[in-house]
């Protein structure tokens, strides 16, 4: 008997959906059936996106967000909610980093990786779950009480890697903000959870794979080879549906055995 996972009638927001991951989230929550709001601070790459959706038979929106700005964020959830309609499920996606050994790290250095990946998603994440609160509680307006957050953490999350040392830290502030909100939002059909992904190739780091020192990389790896984008589909596909009612809070590492 086939299995099938349905998405139909929900709304997903997802941040840094301008490339690598996002967007690959972002096809693949559209193609389980969600009406998907594209958010980030390249409107011309979300755009494309956004046809390219629309080309398949999707429903995408295009918002501008910068999660550095906790106006911006509120502009963009509830311009994404007018637009759209009460949001499911947010895929908090939005990170950086930088390659430097510690000593060489810089406060500008970071404040950019903590005020994205720790300060901007903490705020996106709980901009969208006070209005799912709102909703659980009966005084707001919606048709589905609950949510799905799905925080995009990392396997450096869980394991230290040399010299993004600062990115290492800013994931693993990701993995108990996780956990929090999982304890505290959990009672009100609110499950969030993490995804930490391994090696990925993506457009932004592809050329980074054929180096030698990519290579040497990919060499220490378990099973000698990097992930792609969607190999991550099904899971994400998982958290976001109604049938992953009973995981909430966890953290899961996507990093073919690297991590073990």
């Amino acid at each position: 008997m086939a299995y099938s996972i349905d998405l139909s009638g929900r709304v997903a927001l997802v941040t840094g959906a301008s490339g690598g991951l996002g967007a690959q989230f972002a096809r693949t929550l559209s193609r389980a059936g969600a009406a998907v709001v594209l958010a980030s601070r390249r409107l011309d790459k979300l755009k494309e996106l956004r046809a390219q959706i629309e080309a398949e038979g999707g429903a995408a929106h295009v918002v501008e967000l910068d999660v550095t700005h906790h106006a911006s964020i509120k502009s963009a959830v509830a311009h994404a909610e007018t637009e759209v309609g009460p949001i499911d499920i947010l895929v908090n996606n939005s990170g950086v980093s930088t390659t430097q050994r510690i000593q060489d790290v810089a406060e500008a250095d970071y404040d950019s990786i903590f005020d994205t990946n720790v300060k901007g998603a903490f705020f996106v994440a709980q901009e969208v779950g006070k209005r799912m609160l709102a909703r659980a509680k009966g005084v707001a307006p919606g048709t589905y009480a609950g949510g799905r957050i799905i925080n995009i953490a990392s396997m450096a999350g869980l394991r230290v890697l040399p010299q993004i040392g600062v990115y290492c830290m800013s994931k693993a502030a990701v993995v108990q903000m996780t956990r929090a909100m999982a304890l505290e939002w959990g009672k009100f059909g609110i499950n969030v959870n993490a995804i930490c992904p391994g090696y990925i190739d993506t457009e932004i780091n592809h050329q980074h794979w054929e180096t030698e020192q990519g290579k040497k990389l990919v060499q220490l790896l378990p099973r000698k080879r990097i992930g792609k984008p969607e190999d991550l589909d099904a899971l994400l596909v998982m958290l976001a549906s109604g049938e992953s009612h009973f995981v909430n809070g966890a953290v899961i590492a996507a990093d073919d055995g690297f991590g073990a």
